[in-house]
């Protein structure tokens, strides 16, 4: 396995998620300067008329990511700047769920 892709969702506190995208936009430079990271960005969910979209979610906020491999992602994780990003949103995130995928 080579390129993993990770679609991270994180939930915030009420009409918390703007500050969530503020701490985001500040940490990403970072992210992607890291060794392995060949894509990572944020997004809302944006409503539109398609009929098997979920309902839109105004407390979410979604991580689309991009890692050479797993340990890339694994050091990602560790990574000073991401210890201190979440200690600074400990108090606007009430969940976060990963999903790793090989793409086929």
């Amino acid at each position: 396995m080579n390129v993993i892709h990770v679609i991270a969702t994180i939930r915030t506190a009420p009409g918390r998620r703007d500050e969530l995208i503020a701490a985001f936009r500040a940490v990403i430079p970072k992210v992607r300067s890291e060794a392995g990271c060949l894509e990572y960005g944020i997004a809302v969910d944006l409503p539109t008329p398609i009929a098997v979209q979920r309902p839109r979610e105004d407390d979410v906020l979604t991580v689309v990511e991009k890692w050479g491999s797993v340990p890339a992602l694994q050091d990602h994780l560790v990574a000073p700047h991401m210890l201190s990003h979440r200690e600074r949103v400990k108090n606007i995130v009430t969940n976060v769920e990963i999903r790793v995928m090989e793409p086929m």
